[in-house]
């Protein structure tokens, strides 16, 4: 995963003026989105599923005889392209809001951008600290940093496990924010974990040294905040050690059938907190809107493309409410006043507003994958919440 530091931000943000919006009363509206399309981690089916959302619309006529017209804008996992492709779309498309966006870096390159250009992003899936730390970007999903304090709470309050640690791949500038994750675990439960290591790399081909360091400190449990290859390799670490008896305390990120299918052996049980209701629990009437949907257009069934296809419902609302042209002023105006709107998917209602920051989403639902199973499971009958303080 490339590592993204501020100065380097900095570097590529342009200085520009606010940019006009709107393209007529009888044109199309242009939405935009910046994307991991290519490189080395890749977030394709967040914005393919808000396209979905949207070529349903117009289907039905669209925003009040309008069309949305979207375009998804590859990053690349590079910075300078994603500078680019946020002006290209703004800047160029003269995009009236940015909706379904999923990237790696693209909240911390262009948050200032999109500030200085006064258009909003509802984030498909927010990722980097600065997604959740800009006026002009709202994420509809939890977020990494919010995963990882429910699932320690999942683990001391449910699992009422002891002896837990953490070990963090760190990119750029997110210690900071997984450390606030964590204290906020503390601060909730006035535990505090018995070891924690973030030196962790990610893509390692070997991670026998940590899962090693780890056991010596006697960690019961272990949380990590890992893409899946990563995760994958941790598993199998401890088991080439005879460390079976370890529970996995992950994230969102390895929630996937693919992973499941991966894992043989799966120590005590790896627990994840799913930032949306879980798409492996089939035939849910919670995500029968969703699935008929990504089904019909072939998109992968992923928490990445319910993020997207959320995004895009919940600016359709709003969109479809507002008097009058459609522009950037109008639906900036309408995502600061809109209501909070709620949906079976997530158990938090989504409220863009006229905050400093946008990190609402507080809400997880427990899922498990058992050794020998290959498969996700139920672990609770409602949302785990972070509580209110």
């Amino acid at each position: 995963m490339r590592k993204i530091f501020p100065a380097l931000a900095a570097a590529v943000l342009l200085t520009a003026g606010c940019a006009g919006s709107g393209t007529g009363a009888d044109g199309p509206i242009v939405v935009g989105s910046v994307n991991a399309l290519s490189g080395a981690a890749t977030f394709p089916e967040a914005s393919q599923a808000a396209k979905a959302v949207f070529d349903a619309a117009n289907a039905a006529g669209g925003v009040n005889g309008r069309k949305i017209e979207y375009k998804a804008i590859d990053d690349k996992g590079d910075p300078a392209a994603a500078a680019a492709a946020a002006r290209e779309v703004v800047g160029g498309d003269d995009a009236v809001a940015l909706v379904g966006s999923s990237s790696l870096i693209e909240c911390e390159i262009n948050a200032k951008y999109y500030e200085q250009q006064k258009i909003l992003s509802v984030q498909g899936i927010g990722v980097d600290p600065a997604c959740f730390s800009s006026p002009n970007i709202a994420p509809v999903n939890v977020g990494p940093f919010h995963d990882m304090t429910l699932t320690l709470l999942y683990g001391s309050e449910t699992l009422k496990l002891d002896n837990i640690c953490a070990l963090l791949e760190i990119a750029g500038n997110t210690l900071p924010a997984y450390r606030a994750a964590i204290d906020e675990w503390t601060k909730i439960t006035g535990k505090k974990l018995k070891y924690v290591d973030s030196t962790v790399p990610y893509g390692s081909s070997d991670y026998t040294s940590y899962i090693v360091k780890a056991r010596a400190a006697g960690c019961k449990a272990i949380t990590v905040n890992p893409v899946e290859p990563d995760s994958i390799g941790q598993l199998k670490a401890a088991q080439a050690q005879g460390w079976n008896d370890v529970t996995w305390l992950l994230l969102t990120s390895v929630y996937s059938e693919n992973y499941a299918k991966a894992i043989s052996n799966a120590g005590a049980g790896v627990y994840v907190p799913a930032e949306f209701y879980p798409f492996t629990d089939a035939g849910s009437p919670q995500t029968k809107e969703w699935r008929d949907l990504m089904t019909k257009n072939k998109i992968p069934l992923t928490s990445f493309s319910q993020g997207g296809y959320l995004a895009a419902k919940y600016f359709l609302d709003v969109v479809k409410g507002i008097k009058g042209d459609v522009t950037r002023e109008t639906v900036t105006q309408a995502l600061r006043e809109m209501r909070p709107v709620s949906d079976p998917m997530v158990g938090t209602p989504y409220v863009f507003g006229p905050a400093q920051a946008h990190h609402d989403n507080t809400a997880g639902w427990p899922i498990k994958l058992a050794s020998g199973t290959n498969k996700w499971e139920l672990a609770g009958q409602d949302w785990l919440r972070i509580p209110k303080p």
